[in-house]
């Protein structure tokens, strides 16, 4: 990135809108943003999703060793594993901060504290209608656990990350009493914006942090969930107002729809604000496949960043743009090259999209010779038939036997 075009870099190429004086003067982009992972907790809390205690230590190592400044290696109180996990993770002396997560009750801090982890995620309901429906308690309750448990947190020794659930549909003023009571006579260092439901829009985040940060004057937290797709612009757009922490999962793997995908989120705020974090980026696509490969998830072959197929070009006008432009300009055809991310290619593949050119280039990787461009004409035609038929790309074998059959002699 250069700083007359910092949209462009050797490895990517982002709008130069993003950059213009009336877009950026209003950001207030916190110099010492960090990434607080929640896959080994928030994560896990996906259907169907069981991480063992060796799973969480080897995927704790991989964040870890990806530049992650904090994990949330889990809750303590949900399991003798689960405690285990927690004890394993700060055993093995990581370079990023070890936080737990706890309810708002004495029991569960006292078990984080004697886990050894550096802070807290401190978690408590905040609208009243979900404490007064879903936990059947009376609001006093909730304000009293509060306070006892994240003073006493913090007596402890630790950092105190308030994190108070479905704060988007409480009242703003019902919220900001409440946190204000808790931050008075309790214990909070950070404040989390957390959209338990997803249910934020981006329009409205502004107005969600400029209330909290006014009213309290601590640093603020984000947590987004993706259940109408929102959670990496309402996660990008909190940083913008300031937020110190962004929390993220792997892949977005989380309750319901999951969370802001960290590779998603901190590569957004790379390439279209500048905003490099120390994240290394290259390992993104080890890193998911390590967290997949052990959930046991499928996720789609284009999700952005760490798709499998994300890479792969079968239409035929991109496939001559990425021929054209070659290696040395490859993000005019990407917004990024696949390197950055941890990913190889481009990979020019065959199917009912593609062109003269993809069969072209085919042909020259094969050292198959070619004399007229009805000759290309005629396997294309060939290649999309098949590709139809089969309703799935070609492999080499199945075009190799379509130029046998077109070219006989030729190879």
């Amino acid at each position: 990135m250069s700083e007359t075009e910092p949209w462009k870099s050797d490895n990517y190429f982002s709008s130069p809108w993003n950059y213009l004086p009336e877009i950026t003067d209003s950001f207030n982009f916190n110099p010492e943003l960090q990434v607080h992972d929640v896959t080994l907790r928030d994560g896990e809390q996906q259907a169907g999703i069981e991480f063992s205690t060796d799973d969480k230590i080897r995927i704790a190592e991989a964040l870890s060793e990806g530049g992650i400044h904090r994990i949330e290696a889990g809750l303590p109180a949900v399991s003798p594993a689960d405690e285990a996990a927690v004890r394993g993770i700060v055993k093995a002396g990581l370079e990023s901060k070890i936080y737990a997560f706890s309810r708002c009750m004495l029991a569960d801090v006292k078990l984080a504290v004697d886990t050894g982890v550096e802070g807290v995620v401190m978690e408590i309901p905040s609208s009243h209608h979900l404490i007064e429906k879903a936990y059947r308690w009376e609001l006093e309750k909730a304000i009293e656990l509060s306070i006892e448990s994240t003073q006493y947190a913090h007596e402890h020794g630790l950092q105190v990350s308030f994190f108070p659930i479905d704060a988007t549909r409480a009242g703003m003023v019902e919220l900001l009493d409440d946190l204000e009571a808790v931050a008075t006579a309790g214990h909070v260092d950070t404040i989390g914006l957390v959209d338990t439901f997803g249910v934020i829009s981006p329009h409205a985040v502004e107005f969600f942090a400029r209330n909290v940060r006014q009213r309290i004057d601590v640093p603020l937290e984000t947590h987004f969930h993706m259940d109408f797709g929102m959670g990496v612009a309402n996660t990008v757009l909190a940083a913008a107002q300031g937020a110190k922490v962004i929390q993220t999962t792997v892949a977005g793997l989380g309750e319901r729809a999951g969370n802001a995908p960290t590779e998603e989120t901190v590569l957004a705020l790379l390439t279209m604000y500048g905003i490099d974090m120390g994240i290394k980026t290259e390992k993104f696509y080890e890193i998911a496949r390590l967290v997949l490969d052990l959930a046991g998830v499928d996720q789609p072959s284009n999700r952005p960043i760490t798709g499998e197929r994300l890479f792969e070009v079968e239409s035929g006008i991109i496939a001559t743009w990425v021929n054209n432009v070659g290696q040395e300009n490859l993000t005019e055809a990407f917004p990024y090259r696949p390197e950055l991310v941890g990913q190889s290619g481009p990979r020019i593949v065959l199917g009912k999209g593609s062109g003269l050119d993809s069969i072209a280039i085919w042909l020259d990787r094969l050292g198959i010779k070619w004399n007229e461009t009805s000759e290309v004409d005629e396997i294309l035609k060939e290649v999309k038939a098949a590709s139809l038929e089969k309703r799935e790309t070609l492999d080499e074998d199945e075009f190799v036997k379509i130029v046998d059959q077109v070219l006989p002699g030729r190879r």
